[in-house]
């Protein structure tokens, strides 16, 4: 287990420093930068609200990681696959368990950085006023699990196509699908045609359901069990994956 996380480790780290090979990694953050804050500012109407919290800022985090974390996501295997450089990864003395949790743990990283530069939100929040800090701080760990939990999706899929926009859509799709689960519009859909229980379990697998209540700073057990599980289940699929792929 250990020799695993280590070998997991040193790609990772390869793996991060290619995202800055290219101009691509200064784009991507910076189009997070300025969407969160347009977002918060604009639409979220940060000023107007008169409150001294992030909600707004949070608020649309989900909507935008429908959106960009598929877009790290689809280059982790569906380049490799269409390359052929799989077969040559495949060859190395690591397991696809190690690739896989290296690949994954860096680009969670490189999410996790854009989500650090937006620090300066919560600098502004505390100049303007006497906000909640502890509510922040659960916000911020919550987008990150978000993040995380999107990303392992986007691994996944990426795993099962060559094409990166095919990757990119599908990935976007069933996250979406994730997200809409909670809403009482689809609840409500839901509810006339299937039994109460099935009804309750699908809303349980609302992200937004759990990304909600971390953001009123409720960071409870079954929420991290949540985003925990999600994490491990679609990371298990991508090893699956990856060794059908690997075997063709």
């Amino acid at each position: 287990m250990r020799e695993t996380f280590e070998n997991a480790w040193i790609i990772a780290k390869r793996e991060f420093r290619a995202y800055f090979a290219t101009p691509l990694a200064i784009v991507f953050l910076t189009i997070f930068v300025a969407l969160t804050g347009a977002f918060a500012f604009y639409i979220g109407n940060f000023f107007d609200r008169g409150q001294a919290d992030l909600y707004p800022f949070f608020a649309y985090h989900p909507w935008l990681y429908l959106l960009l974390v598929p877009a790290v996501a689809m280059r982790l295997w569906a380049e490799e696959r269409k390359t052929g450089t799989i077969e040559l990864l495949m060859t190395l003395p690591v397991s696809p368990v190690e690739a896989i949790l290296g690949k994954f743990f860096a680009a969670w990283a490189f999410i996790g950085l854009a989500l650090l530069l937006t620090f300066p939100m919560w600098i502004t929040v505390n100049a303007l006023g006497d906000p909640d800090n502890g509510v922040i701080l659960t916000s911020y760990i919550g987008s990150f699990l978000m993040a995380g939990a999107f990303l392992a999706i986007g691994s996944f899929v990426s795993a099962m196509t060559k094409n990166q926009v095919i990757a990119f859509i599908l990935a976007a799709t069933i996250a979406f699908i994730f997200t809409m689960s909670g809403f009482e519009m689809v609840q409500n859909a839901v509810k006339t045609w299937m039994p109460d229980f099935i009804t309750q379990a699908i809303s349980s697998m609302s992200v937004l359901a759990h990304f909600e209540r971390i953001t009123r700073g409720v960071l409870e057990a079954p929420t991290l069990v949540y985003f925990a599980s999600m994490i491990v289940f679609f990371l298990f699929a991508t090893v699956l994956a990856v060794e059908q792929k690997k075997a063709e």
